[in-house]
C-alpha cells in the first residue's frame, strides 16, 4: 500500500526519501523549494520546443535511472503546450520513439559545432538535463566509481553549456555528483561526498535520492501550480522500464537486467509516485 503523505511533507521532501548518497546532505545548500522554482521558471517560458537529454552508460548498457523520468516530463511538458524532443546516444536507442516524442541522437565523439547546429536547428527554450554525465573537474567523465567513461558518452554537456551561452535557460536533474548541473554544488559535493564533481552549471538544480524522482516531482510541482494532474501513472513508468530493459538497460546499482532502478524495486517506485499524485490532492 502506498505510504500516505505527511501533512507537512512537501514534494521536495518525496523526492529525498531514501536518500543513500548524501543528497540530503546537500539540500541545506539549495533553497528549500529549488524544485518548485525550476518549474515555476519552467511554466513562465515560451510555448517551443524543450530538449531532454538523458542516458548514463553502466557496464555496456544505459541504466534504467533517466529514460523512464524523461519520459514522464517530456510527457508533462506535451500536456503544457511545450515540444519535447529527446537528445541522447546510441545506448537508449529506440527507448522513445513508441512513445511518439521526437529524438536525436548526438555520436560519441561529437563536436561542439555538431551540438551548436542542433540548437540551431531545434531553437529550443530550455534545455534539461536527467542523469545524464558530465565532464568533471579533472577533465573527465566518470561513474559513481570514478572510472573513465569517456568513449561511451556523447558531450551533450556541451550542449547544455552552449545553452546558457545563448541565454536559454537550463535545467539539471542529478543524484550522486557527476550528473550535469551538478557543478552547482561542486565545491560542495568535493568537501561533504568526497567526490569529484561535474563541472557544469545550470540554471536550476534538481537534487533527488533517485533522478527519475526529481523528473517525477518537477511535473508533480508543475501539475500542481498550472492546477492539472500532469503526472504519469506508476503503472505506466513501470511498464516504460520494462520496455526498456528488455531493449537493453540495467540497474545502475545491481547491473541487472531488472525493473529496478538504483537497487530499488517497483514497490518504491510505487511509493514514492504514489506520495507524489497525493501531494496533488493536498
Amino acid at each position: 500500500m502506498t505510504e500516505r503523505i505527511k501533512k507537512t511533507e512537501t514534494i521536495e521532501d518525496v523526492i529525498l526519501r531514501h536518500s543513500q548518497r548524501g543528497m540530503q546532505v546537500l539540500r541545506e545548500y539549495l533553497p528549500a523549494d529549488y524544485c518548485r522554482q525550476a518549474a515555476e521558471k519552467l511554466l513562465a517560458l515560451p510555448r517551443g520546443c524543450v530538449l531532454l537529454t538523458t542516458g548514463f552508460y553502466v557496464a555496456g548498457y544505459a541504466e534504467t535511472d533517466g529514460p523512464v523520468g524523461t519520459y514522464a516530463l517530456a510527457r508533462a511538458l506535451a500536456q503544457l503546450g511545450f515540444a519535447p524532443c529527446i537528445v541522447t546516444d546510441e545506448f537508449c536507442r529506440d527507448f522513445f520513439e513508441p512513445a511518439g516524442l521526437a529524438v536525436e541522437y548526438a555520436a560519441f565523439g561529437a563536436a561542439a559545432a555538431d551540438l551548436a547546429a542542433l540548437l540551431d536547428k531545434r531553437a529550443p527554450v530550455a534545455v534539461i538535463s536527467i542523469e545524464r554525465c558530465g565532464v568533471n573537474t579533472e577533465g573527465k567523465y566518470a561513474n559513481m566509481r570514478g572510472v573513465a567513461i569517456d568513449e561511451y558518452t556523447a558531450p551533450l554537456d556541451e550542449l547544455v553549456r552552449l545553452a546558457g551561452e545563448r541565454g536559454i535557460a537550463t535545467f539539471g536533474v542529478g543524484d550522486g555528483g557527476n550528473e550535469i548541473g551538478m557543478g552547482n554544488l561542486a565545491l560542495e559535493i568535493a568537501a561533504k561526498l568526497e567526490l569529484v564533481p561535474c563541472a557544469v552549471r545550470v540554471d536550476n538544480l534538481i537534487i533527488a535520492s533517485v533522478s527519475n524522482w526529481g523528473a517525477y516531482g518537477l511535473a508533480a510541482w508543475l501539475s500542481k501550480l498550472c492546477g492539472e494532474d500532469l503526472l504519469a501513472q506508476f503503472e505506466e513508468c513501470r511498464d516504460f522500464i520494462a520496455r526498456t530493459v528488455r531493449l537493453g538497460s540495467v540497474d545502475g546499482v545491481t547491473h541487472e537486467f531488472s525493473c529496478s532502478v538504483d537497487g530499488f524495486g517497483m514497490d518504491v517506485e510505487a511509493e514514492i509516485l504514489g506520495a507524489l499524485h497525493e501531494s496533488l490532492r493536498a
